[in-house]
Formats: structure tokens, sequence, C-alpha cells
């Protein structure tokens, strides 16, 4: 079977939940497009507003709150919310990846600590995260064990350590000054196994990102290739190859479908760092490699873009109390209709949240980027 690349980039817009708003709980939606990236406390939200019918900011709260969704790092060592139910066998697919990210950093090496050191602090760390802590608060309890070394201890064990970031309050629940608690399944954090949770992730990855290669996966996660290739391997008949050659096939979930390539995508402002823009192999579908310099900068900022029929068409950012978009070619009347009124929409959900939201990213627009047509939406 031969996919054209429309159809490859329109099965990520299905799957993700950009084709169409659907009407669904926020701990199923972050179910279905397998995690949410959070480095940024707003983010998720926006994420989700992109996705969900009638999504409402409070249900995200809630759900950060009460434990159904929860905030860790885990895929590209890197901030992510993820349903509840699958923190644990995504954390043991990256735990090594996560792990070496760290003790084997020469910033850790450089203590003269051995890996050891900060594995033997993980059963009193649980127990001292049952309740929320400071980082300055744990920082503060590891260094009555390890002095002048306490914070690189605690900088390699916030990263794999079973722990989850708590909710601070604010606009987005999360503020720039983070909280710890102790995962509900510490310190016997370790029940799923390496390779029963790297074929968790890998099948929660092409339900909401497939089809797709194992480079596309490795992309999304820093796995190596004899990880995933065994992955695939056990997974048997559940994953099927569906298009590509046979020394780079491109695979998915055995019985899932890819929508037509004349299937429209509606226009959506996408927020920082949004993972449909981080799960496949650069450039990505959604992303015309010419404007990748402007959108993903150097140190790895990924800019709030403008999708318009299913590809990066520029970006956006909050001024004032409008959202000023910039478009990177000249657009059509409905494209800039379609952008306009959700632009409205956005200004509705900043309005009741923080309308500064991205402001200390306003340096890359000052920067430069290119603006073939620019309009300021709400102001």
């Amino acid at each position: 079977m031969s996919l054209t690349a429309r159809q490859l980039a329109l099965a990520t817009l299905d799957r993700q939940l950009l084709l169409e708003r659907r009407p669904l709980d926020v701990a199923e939606a972050v179910r279905r497009v397998c995690a949410l990236q959070a480095q940024e406390p707003a983010s998720p939200y926006l994420a989700l507003w992109n996705r969900v019918r009638d999504f409402a900011p409070e249900d995200l709260d809630a759900a950060f709150a009460d434990g159904r969704i929860v905030k860790a790092s885990l895929m590209r060592i890197t901030l992510h919310a993820v349903h509840a139910e699958d923190y644990e066998p995504f954390r043991a697919a990256m735990l090594a990846t996560l792990r070496a990210s760290r003790l084997h950093d020469r910033r850790f090496a450089a203590t003269g600590l051995a890996p050891e050191d900060a594995d033997a602090l993980l059963p009193d760390l649980a127990v001292y995260l049952r309740r929320p802590r400071t980082g300055a608060e744990v920082e503060q309890e590891v260094t009555a064990r390890h002095g002048e070394h306490a914070h690189r201890m605690w900088w390699a064990l916030r990263t794999y350590a079973p722990i989850h970031h708590a909710p601070t309050g604010g606009s987005w629940a999360f503020g720039h000054r983070n909280a710890y608690r102790a995962s509900p399944a510490a310190p016997a954090a370790t029940g799923t196994d390496a390779d029963a949770g790297v074929r968790h992730l890998l099948l929660a990855y092409l339900r909401a990102f497939g089809p797709a290669s194992a480079q596309d996966f490795a992309r999304f996660t820093l796995l190596t290739r004899s990880v995933i290739a065994r992955a695939v391997r056990q997974l048997g008949d559940r994953v099927v190859q569906v298009a590509g050659s046979p020394r780079a096939p491109v695979l998915d979930v055995a019985g899932s479908g890819v929508p037509a390539d004349d299937t429209p995508a509606p226009p959506r402002l996408l927020p920082m760092w949004d993972s449909t823009l981080l799960a496949h192999a650069v450039p990505g579908r959604l992303m015309p490699p010419e404007y990748r310099p402007f959108t993903v900068r150097r140190n790895g900022d990924v800019l709030p873009c403008l999708l318009v029929d299913g590809r990066v068409a520029g970006v956006w950012r909050a001024v004032g109390a409008g959202v000023e978009l910039t478009a990177f070619h000249r657009l059509g009347r409905a494209a800039w209709r379609g952008l306009t009124e959700e632009a409205e929409r956005l200004c509705g959900v900043l309005a009741a949240r923080d309308h500064s939201v991205y402001r200390r990213y306003g340096h890359w627009w000052e920067k430069g980027l290119p603006h073939a047509e620019q309009r300021i939406v709400g102001s």
C-alpha cells in the first residue's frame, strides 16, 4: 500500500484530534493523543483547546489536581502531560534513557558520586514526597545526605525518579517554580519491565501519530533503534507495515485507517512545542522545510504555529488584549476567515486565564520573522 505525504499528514491530524474537535473527557483526550508537551504550563491547555469540543480549562485543572493526568519527565527527557494509567509503562520504557541522561552526564560525574548513591535515595525520597514539596525543600532534604553535591543529586533524581510535578496553582495549574510529589506507585514503580513499557509506548504512539517509521518513533522518544526493533518483533502481528521499503518500513497498529487525500483540514492555532511538530523525523509532516528555521529555534524553542490546510503557515502570539497572526506566505480569504474565528475563540480562553501567555519568548519576533501578511485579532 502506497501512502502519499498528504495522507500521512492527515492521519497525524486525525489521530491528534485536529481535523475535528471531539466531545471527549480531558483525560481520555490525553490518552488518545499519547502525550502533551508540557514544559510550558499553558501548552497542555491550549493543546486540548485545539482538540476537545467545548473545552473548559477548569476540567484540566481538576484532572491535574486529582491525578487523572500527570506531568513528569518522559519522552525526549522533556516534561509531558500523560494519562495516569500510561505513566508507569511510559516511564518504564524511558527509564534507561532518563537515567543515562543524568547519571552519565559530566555534571553528575564531577561530583564523585556513583549512580548507586542516587538510587539509594529513592525509597526515602518516595516517603518524603508523599505530599507535595518545592524543589528547594527537596534539595535541602538531599543536602542532609550529600552536602555540597545535593543540587546535582536532586538534578538527576528529579528527571528519572518516579515523581510527578505537583500543581502549584496560578493561571495554568503550574508555575515556573516547580513542586514535586511521589508517583502513587513509588517506591515500587518498576512493576512494568522495560520491554513491556516500550511495547505499550509504541502502540500508544502509533495510535496517536501513525503510520510512522522506527526513525519517527526514535525522534519522539530518543529510544535506540535496537530497542525499537525488539519491540516491533515482540508485538508480532499487532503492528503491520503499511508503506515504505523493506529497509525503511512505515508501521501502524493493525486495522487502523488513513484519511483520503481530499479530506479538508481546518485552521488551528497550535501551542508552543505542540507534539504534532515533534513526533516525526525532521522536518516533520506538517512543517514546510523552508519554515522550520523560523518556527524551531536553535535552542529548541518551537513557536506557537498557525496551521492552514494541515500545514504550518506562520506563527501567532498574544499582544495586548488580542492575538497577532503572522503568515509566512499570502493566504486566501477563506484561510484568513478561519484563522480569525480561531483567534477570536483563543482570545476568550486567554482573557479568562492569562493573556501574557508565552510573553517571555517575544524576543524571537524581535529578531525577525518573515511576514507576508499580519493581522491582529481581538485587540
